[in-house]
């Protein structure tokens, strides 16, 4: 499989790409396919329908989807510059999970008569989901998605979203294709014939290094998607670590609780007081709206590259531009968490990451377990429903996922995203910008902290006094517990000295008559005759 692109045929600009074409996107209801689909109606005007699959509701019509869909706030802006653009939008129904997506037969020839690029973009992104349920719908999931293109007579480009950390067992990411572990196809029988409890059994043997069943799925995904390469126009794109927008459609808007968002969330409550981490890797994230602008890219090229058997690679990644560690992203988001803190902590966000597992797990028993325990014992005494001890677990489980990539390094090559953006005309780098160098990160990281008060945890900015108020009690409340803690500690060992000091003297002496014992010669004395 080739993993040079040769230069695809001249364009005037991506919107002309996209111009009277018709599209069909899966995932469009996820945080990263709202962006895609925002994006298309924004800045490719001429673009002729973008189809949906979505999932049916009992008791909704499909029309009322589309209108639900689209009073999202992330549509604000196409609302009230270009409200025609809306009407674009049809909704198709079907489900990634059903035999052939459980689309009707006349939306099935609508499909297959009518689309030109394909955009696969649904995808189960927990890490811990079983194997059956992650091959189901993130490995069948595409061969049922391939399925449906495959028919499509005017087929231009098939966009598969996939992710850098598939071949997280390569320490350097090529844009090329890498084979999976397994035959794909093979793993989606097996996962059939199999129940659920073997398949558990043999999972670990199964990931083949991989860590975790997404990582495994979305490996197995791409090579099935490579497969069909002598059949479709297909291009692969391979984002990094993706987070909240950079500036569109909303600064800092951004959906869920996956990855660092979490973390943000847990450290900003006050629950999360240490990370296993190496605080000088790079963290390899990339904002949602340059993770989109790559993709849309990517698919103009893929429409106007003719050699239709190449796969086309391109790895999402800022790859040592505008470098950000981890003990950079901690210590920013740190600082703007004190300008912006959240409505409700249950003590002052405080922390570090810690490089030594051990050290680390010291941190977790005595600042996470122990005021978990003394916090439940205390509600179980007031007769009230104990709840730090269950978020602890869950957090602690969350951490042992996410230190997999928090503790190593890789180097994702992206020359390929790079010249893409090259051969780009300057207006169309100014719509459709993904170079990393322009993000200033402090700036980010202050609209991403408000994007998750606001459109995570609703909280309205107009709580910020309430919230910053909060957290001055927490500092001092902070302060008053560490004083009384080094004073007791002060304390006992002024108290105990002579105690203390007594057993070190009896473990020290007696460590000595010990090694007297075992290292001194004895001497043999010849028996008399």
């Amino acid at each position: 499989m080739a993993s040079s692109q040769h230069p695809p045929q001249p364009y005037r600009s991506v919107a002309d790409a996209y111009a009277n074409r018709t599209l069909f996107i899966t995932g469009a209801t996820g945080f990263m396919g709202k962006v895609l689909v925002e994006k298309l109606l924004r800045d490719c005007a001429d673009v002729k329908c973008v189809y949906l699959l979505i999932r049916p509701k009992k008791g909704v019509d499909a029309v009322q989807r589309r209108d639900d869909y689209l009073r999202h706030i992330v549509f604000d802006h196409v609302r009230d510059t270009n409200k025609a653009q809306l009407e674009k939008i049809k909704l198709i129904r079907g489900d990634i999970l059903s035999d052939g997506l459980g689309i009707s037969d006349e939306d099935r020839i609508l499909l297959t008569e009518n689309v030109e690029v394909v955009f696969h973009c649904a995808a189960n992104v927990r890490f811990d989901q079983e194997l059956k349920q992650a091959v189901n719908f993130n490995t069948n999931g595409a061969l049922r998605v391939l399925g449906l293109a495959e028919q499509m007579k005017r087929l231009l480009a098939f966009l598969h979203v996939s992710t850098s950390y598939c071949q997280c067992n390569e320490e350097v990411v090529e844009e090329k294709y890498y084979p999976a572990p397994h035959n794909p196809l093979g793993i989606s029988k097996l996962t059939e014939l199999v129940s659920s409890d073997v398949l558990g059994l043999v999972t670990p043997s199964l990931l083949s290094n991989l860590p975790n069943t997404y990582a495994y799925t979305k490996a197995l995904a791409e090579d099935l998607v490579c497969s069909y390469r002598d059949r479709l126009p297909v291009a692969i794109a391979r984002p990094t670590i993706v987070v909240a927008a950079w500036k569109e459609p909303i600064p800092g808007w951004v959906e869920g609780t996956n990855g660092p968002t979490g973390l943000m969330i847990g450290a900003g409550r006050g629950v999360l007081r240490t990370m296993h981490c190496n605080a000088d890797y790079e963290a390899d994230i990339v904002p949602v709206d340059i993770t989109m602008n790559a993709i849309i890219v990517l698919g103009a090229e893929r429409i106007n590259n003719k050699n239709k058997r190449e796969v086309m690679f391109c790895n999402v990644s800022g790859a040592n531009v505008n470098t950000l560690t981890w003990g950079d992203a901690l210590e920013t988001g740190r600082k703007h968490f004190y300008d912006a803190p959240l409505c409700f902590a249950l003590w002052y966000p405080d922390g570090s990451m810690k490089s030594n597992y051990y050290y680390h797990m010291l941190c977790v028993m005595l600042f996470h377990y122990l005021p978990a325990y003394l916090i439940d014992f205390l509600l179980i005494v007031l007769r009230r429903k104990p709840f730090m001890v269950k978020i602890q677990k869950r957090i602690t489980q969350g951490l042992e996922i996410l230190q997999y990539y928090t503790t190593k390094e890789w180097v994702f090559k992206n020359d390929n995203m790079r010249t893409m953006f090259a051969r780009l005309s300057e207006e169309d780098r100014k719509k459709f910008n993904f170079d990393m160098s322009d993000v200033h990160w402090p700036t980010y990281f202050l609209n991403y902290i408000l994007g998750v008060r606001h459109y995570v945890l609703k909280e309205a900015p107009d709580t910020l006094p309430k919230a910053r108020r909060l957290l001055r009690k927490l500092y001092i409340l902070d302060k008053i517990v560490q004083i009384i803690f080094y004073t007791l500690l002060l304390w006992f060992v002024w108290s105990y000295w002579n105690v203390v000091l007594g057993s070190i003297q009896f473990v020290f002496d007696n460590g000595i008559e010990f090694a007297r014992k075992v290292f001194t010669p004895t001497r043999h004395v010849p028996a008399r005759l």
